[in-house]
């Protein structure tokens, strides 16, 4: 959490302000918190990449319609989940504000007639500030989050595609969900068969950038019914493929392994 003696490990990453990826995480819930294996995988990558100059989060626990702007200034998190132990409700990751991004992100918006709103009371909701603990434990890059503007993957992707300028701003494009989330799975033994299957799909569509696939998923990845009976943890990372895909970047996969007794897949995705 926030506070915790989770500093970043230093490394010879660029300084803020260069060439970013675009990433999608796996974020877990906020018992990811007290998962040390996962929280050092999380750090590790975070240290391996470039230090960004703002963080743009798009998170599987905000839809709305239009695409909306959360706070630009330093408001509450959203404890956005129930019956955890009160020590979940305490964690604090007091990020900067993102002003100057989020009128960046206006501009581009308006450049493609992308209908938005405003939301500035809306805080990182735990699908935001979870990864960013680990990541970016210090809280001290500036963070908006940008809401999914409802589930059309075609939509999704040019939503990612509209943002795509900001990696040479030095900002990192972040999308946060899972590509299995099935919770009728989650404290089973095992890894079931059809995880494994959607996570191999999933890598593979991943690794060549098959857009139409992607979008397509649940016609053409086996057992996508059973590892997404609703979609909206796999919705971010159709944002984060859009704002690679037109350059098309190496794809690689900083994360693996799978969670809660084998349900839910780990990947991660950095693009570029």
């Amino acid at each position: 959490m926030a506070g915790m003696s989770n500093s970043r490990p230093a490394t010879g990453a660029a300084t803020p302000g260069g060439r970013m990826p675009v990433i999608f995480a796996a974020h877990g819930a906020p018992v990811l918190l007290d998962d040390t294996v996962w929280m050092g995988e999380l750090a590790a990558w975070s240290a391996a990449m470039p230090a960004p100059s703002a963080i743009l989060m798009v998170s599987a626990h905000w839809e709305q319609r239009p695409v909306a702007l959360g706070a630009e200034r330093r408001v509450p998190l959203v404890y956005d989940f129930y019956g955890f132990p009160e020590r979940y409700y305490q964690t604090k990751y007091p990020a900067p504000g993102a002003p100057e991004l989020a009128a960046r992100v206006r501009d581009l918006l308006r450049q493609k007639g992308v209908a938005f709103a405003e939301d500035p009371r809306r805080g990182l909701d735990h699908g935001a500030y979870v990864p960013l603990v680990a990541m970016y434990p210090e809280a001290d890059v500036p963070v908006l989050q940008l809401s999914m503007p409802g589930l059309d993957p075609k939509r999704l992707f040019e939503l990612g595609r509209a943002l795509a300028p900001l990696r040479d701003e030095g900002v990192l494009v972040f999308g946060s969900g899972f590509l299995t989330h099935n919770m009728r799975y989650a404290f089973q033994a095992g890894i079931p068969a059809w995880a494994r299957e959607f996570d191999a799909w999933a890598a593979d569509a991943l690794s060549r950038l098959d857009v139409d696939a992607l979008q397509d998923f649940q016609a053409r990845a086996p057992a996508a019914w059973m590892a997404l009976p609703t979609w909206e943890h796999y919705a971010p990372v159709l944002v984060a493929a859009g704002a690679a895909a037109d350059e098309r970047p190496g794809v690689t996969f900083p994360i693996t392994g799978f969670w809660m007794e084998g349900a839910f897949t780990k990947r991660s995705v950095q693009f570029g």
